[in-house]
């Protein structure tokens, strides 16, 4: 049974950066398509970024491109979202998620396994 665990969040300033992990156990990563949702206080849950299972497929949201990258280290069974020149709306829970199969998405209903979130504040 996979497991992920998210780490990495955080109080920061507009414009600051902070880099989001998601470690995974129980399972070889690389048999998982990964996503980054967040969810804000009394807003639906949302896709973020999606990697494919060898990191050659990459997707975002229009709110955070050119400020987030999404990579993986298969090695390390790990996830990683770069989060560069934060603001305050990006300021929500953090969940990774995975998906068995090759093909990624920002539908949260495609993935089958969560990690438990880790909160992102933006403020000064």
């Amino acid at each position: 049974q996979l497991q992920l665990v998210e780490s990495g969040g955080g109080l920061v300033q507009p414009g600051g950066s902070l880099r989001l992990s998601c470690a995974a156990s129980g399972s070889p990563l690389d048999y998982y398509a990964i996503a980054w949702f967040r969810q804000a206080p009394g807003k639906e849950r949302e896709g973020v970024s999606y990697i494919s299972r060898s990191g050659g497929n990459t997707n975002y949201v229009d709110s955070v491109k050119g400020r987030f990258t999404i990579s993986r280290d298969n090695a390390k069974n790990t996830v990683y979202l770069q989060m560069n020149s934060l603001k305050p709306e990006d300021t929500a829970v953090y969940y990774c998620a995975a998906r068995v199969g090759s093909f990624p998405t920002l539908d949260k209903y495609k993935y089958d396994y969560w990690g438990q979130g880790t909160q992102v504040t933006v403020s000064s």
